[in-house]
């Protein structure tokens, strides 16, 4: 990066266990380990008051994961691929993915990871811990979210969503597209158990988050956390496009 040009400024806002914006300027890289010749950033974290971790990864040329990641018996993980194309393998199935290409491994199915392109590959990483459900278990997924058609969002034509996971009860959370076309938004303001943990795919936008309508766009990462204010307005020429992660099929724990 080198020198700075101007005063230091961030559009980034930190507040932690309710919710977060985090613009990709500010990007500081984190060392993980069993990933080789790659670029990560830890985004979503317990730190900040989330469940489960999100990471934005560059796997460079040769870049790969070869010792698996996570696996553990109680945690899930998924990774949907941004740019390039990747060989990302569930234990011994293995699939190749290129730009919106995901795969969620089950817990006790160890995700490994390779980039195939010449330059670089750029992934959204997730990490959970199930809560399992006797008698449910969910299975290893994957896909392409542009092979899955959109569906309208609460009855309305300009709001679309995609669901990347199965809604079967087996499964404790899920992995969405929400697309807005340019002057669309949630029908009302929302407050909800849910968190969510959200990379921006596209456009630009204004986000309620707690009350407060703060801009955001393409490449910012947005944390909400349970019972937070959130919405949004899609501005711009293009649809405000943003990957969600939502728990979901388990009632709350005392």
């Amino acid at each position: 990066m080198g020198y700075p040009k101007d005063i230091l400024t961030s559009r980034s806002i930190i507040k932690h266990g309710k919710y977060a914006l985090i613009a990709p300027e500010g990007l500081v890289n984190n060392v993980v380990p069993g990933f080789e010749n790659c670029t990560i950033s830890i985004l979503g974290s317990p730190r900040l008051g989330a469940s489960f971790v999100d990471y934005i990864v560059t796997m460079h040329e040769g870049g790969k994961n070869t010792e698996g990641f996570c696996g553990q018996e109680d945690v899930e993980s998924f990774v949907y691929v941004l740019e390039g194309k990747v060989k990302a393998s569930a234990g011994e199935q293995e699939y190749v993915l290129d730009g919106s290409g995901y795969l969620y491994c089950p817990p006790g199915v160890k995700m490994y990871l390779e980039n195939l392109e010449a330059g670089d590959s750029k992934l959204f990483l997730y990490k959970q811990k199930h809560k399992p459900l006797e008698g449910r278990k969910p299975w290893v997924v994957s896909g392409h979210a542009d092979q899955i058609e959109f569906a309208n969002y609460d009855d309305m034509h300009n709001v679309h969503l995609k669901d990347l996971l199965p809604t079967d009860i087996a499964f404790d959370m899920n992995f969405h597209i929400l697309s807005f076309d340019p002057a669309a938004s949630h029908p009302f303001i929302e407050t909800h158990v849910q968190e969510h943990g959200a990379y921006l795919l596209s456009g630009e936008g204004m986000y309620n988050l707690d009350n407060k309508w703060i801009p955001v766009k393409k490449g910012d990462y947005i944390f909400m956390g349970p019972y937070v204010h959130q919405a949004a307005y899609a501005v711009g020429r293009e649809p405000l496009a943003y990957l969600y992660s939502k728990d979901c099929n388990r009632d709350a724990s005392l």
